[in-house]
């Protein structure tokens, strides 16, 4: 029995770890002049396609059945039988398909695309391999009936399976080519994902390379190491892009309709094998502790329990959308649920790669492309899971309620769970002097740095007519509210920048305890009244104070909050006025109250069906005639079943 309350980490599993895993050994080569020297083809089976129709309408795409209708799936694709003379044909490398070395598959059916000029004709569309670098994933065309690549289709989620002997492709991006924007008079939308890829195909021919990986390059998270280390996880954030993805009721920057975006966020696991390197070169955050580089289990939801949890352990991916107003302010204005990975490609190994795609090996990258994470049935709340332990509770889920280990389809539309912002949240022109980046999270369990898995990239909305742009900027490892916190202000007196440490003061404390992360920034400045402008961001990382009960696999996760009350400890009370809460919705009915006391002020969840959970940011400001002295802030959780408090070092209006 998993008893009791939790706000952080359970226990590690070190022993189970030590118990299950595997020797490494060493992988012996494959003879000379036998690597690759034997393709595999693939022919016969069904091709799926799931379009994203919001985005399609809004660029003015209308999608027709053509000569034969797809049988709908589902998951909402609609799946075509392939020609039995079309084939594919690809190299095996340790039970993977890593090279597309010629062939084509084409669908028998498939649509009219009807679009400004004309129409397109992709009846019989083809699936065309195309030319990658050396080691890079496979990428192909979607090719119409004329001959011309009309779409891109990459981010490809590809796994090899075996008895029987299959190539599939569970997700994958469908881009709009440069040729089709320019067609439907949208030249910023080439590039974006406007679909998936799903695949089936019957392997007949066996070729070299091995259908079945032997598993015997697996070390869990706790193994001893050589030289009396220790494997450790230690995933890394790579690189992310957002990308537009619907929009309801949307007219632009006076409207207020909703925008979804969505990220295409690529992983890479810790590079190193003893030694100290870079796994993302260039940032700071970018080099790992950890010499010995654990393997990552990546198992489906819903599947038999397995090593080195006896669960169905898998990450976890979230994202959020902050915009920064020009008095210097943060807000937090949009958050997705949690992505639920079930499946990696284990790209560009530095280890063998002699392991199955459900463990993520030393160096491996994977990405789990926009379509992907705008799929409605691998979308949980984030309140059935505990960050800091890497639990979900699949228990009274979303996809179990009956709790009997059976996947039930999950409820929602094409907005739930998604990151929703309203349009009036990110219309520049309703924000003069603002800025917007968005930031994306896996969480591993038993990650030993939870901030280089987690990266933020600036981003400029923009409206285009009939859709919402997201143009990405720079982007580095880390939340995003260092990157705010970092962000320099002008000095009070430009003539004497040296005057500017007189009138601005900053902070910014991390709060690590119960095996859980938050952090409490303040920027405070004089401005030119003579008043004192505080402006506090709280982000709570991992703080899930939830009841857990249950046992493995049955784990149950109920009455989950996070912080519901933030306070500072001051005697300026009334010297305090201007003060603005900000949780980045659009309902003012759940703002958390202002309060002041003999020797305190701040806010509370008077509403209290809205703490500050994981993974979320609330901003508050203030404004004193009092300048900022060393104190202490209270993050509390009073309506927790047992309620709990942490101070944490911060800036205060003096006395």
């Amino acid at each position: 029995m998993i008893g009791g309350l939790l706000a952080a980490g359970m226990a590690g599993t070190t022993a189970t770890a030590l118990a299950q895993s595997q020797a490494r050994t060493a992988i012996a080569k494959p003879a000379a002049g036998d690597v690759h020297a034997r393709p595999w083809a693939a022919a016969g089976g069904d091709i799926g396609i799931r379009w994203n129709t919001d985005l399609a309408a809004d660029l003015g795409i209308r999608i027709r059945p053509a000569s034969v209708l797809g049988t709908r799936a589902g998951d909402g694709s609609e799946r075509f039988a392939l020609q039995p003379f079309s084939q594919l044909r690809f190299n095996v490398v340790n039970g993977y398909a890593r090279e597309m070395t010629g062939g084509a598959l084409q669908a028998r059916g498939g649509y009219t695309l009807e679009v400004r000029d004309g129409s397109i004709d992709l009846d019989g569309f083809r699936l065309v391999p195309r030319k990658v670098a050396a080691g890079a994933e496979p990428e192909f065309d979607l090719v119409g009936a004329d001959g011309v690549a009309w779409f891109h289709v990459d981010r490809v989620m590809h796994e090899l399976l075996d008895d029987p002997a299959a190539l599939t492709i569970g997700s994958s991006d469908i881009m709009i080519s440069e040729r089709l924007a320019r067609r439907i008079g949208a030249p910023y939308a080439a590039g974006w994902p406007i679909g998936e890829v799903q695949l089936d195909a019957t392997v007949q021919v066996r070729g070299s390379g091995g259908a079945r990986p032997q598993a015997n390059y697996i070390t869990w998270h706790g193994a001893p190491a050589p030289d009396g280390g220790i494997y450790q996880n230690d995933l890394f954030m790579r690189d992310t892009t957002l990308y537009y993805t619907r929009c309801q009721g949307c007219s632009g920057p006076n409207g207020n309709g909703q925008v979804v975006f969505t990220p295409s966020s690529t992983l890479k696991n810790n590079v190193n094998e003893g030694n100290i390197a870079a796994t993302v070169p260039g940032d700071p955050l970018g080099t790992s502790s950890a010499r010995w580089t654990a393997t990552i289990p990546w198992y489906q939801k819903f599947t038999a329990p397995s090593p080195p949890y006896q669960n169905d352990q898998h990450p976890y991916l979230i994202w959020n959308m902050y915009r920064t107003n020009a008095d210097g302010s943060i807000e937090q204005i949009g958050r997705s649920g949690v992505k639920q990975a079930y499946l990696t490609t284990n790209g560009s190994c530095l280890d063998s790669g002699d392991h199955h795609g459900h463990a993520l090996g030393r160096g491996c990258t994977d990405t789990y492309s926009a379509g992907n994470n705008d799929y409605t049935q691998g979308l949980s709340p984030r309140s059935e899971i505990v960050p800091s332990s890497g639990l979900w509770g699949r228990c009274g889920s979303t996809f179990d309620p009956d709790c009997n280990g059976v996947m039930d389809t999950g409820p929602g539309d094409q907005y739930w769970e998604r990151m929703v912002v309203r349009e009036s949240q990110i219309a520049p022109t309703l924000h003069p002097g603002a800025t917007w980046m968005y930031e994306s999270w896996y969480l591993a369990r038993e990650d030993i740095n939870i901030y280089n898995s987690m990266s933020s990239r600036a981003v400029t909305p923009s409206w285009a007519g009939s859709t919402w742009n997201a143009s990405n900027g720079s982007e580095r490892l880390g939340p995003a509210i260092d990157r705010w916190f970092a962000q320099g202000q002008a000095p009070t007196n430009p003539r004497n920048p040296k005057l500017g440490a007189r009138f601005e003061r900053t902070l910014m404390t991390e709060l690590v305890t119960e095996a859980s992360r938050a952090k409490v920034a303040v920027k405070a400045k004089r401005l030119p009244s003579g008043l004192w402008q505080y402006h506090y961001a709280v982000m709570n990382f991992e703080f899930a104070f939830a009841e857990i009960t249950g046992t493995n696999p049955n784990i149950r996760v109920s009455n989950s909050q996070g912080f519901d009350g933030f306070s500072l400890a001051t005697s300026a009370g009334a010297q305090v006025s201007g003060t603005v809460f900000r949780d980045g919705d659009t309902n003012a009915g759940n703002d958390w109250q202002f309060a002041t006391g003999a020797n305190l002020i701040g806010w509370s969840d008077a509403s209290g069906g809205n703490s500050l959970s994981w993974g979320v940011l609330h901003s508050f400001t203030l404004m004193s005639t009092k300048a900022p002295a060393n104190g202490v802030a209270t993050l509390r959780a009073d309506g927790a079943t047992r309620p709990r408090s942490f101070q944490v070092a911060t800036l205060v209006p003096g006395t």
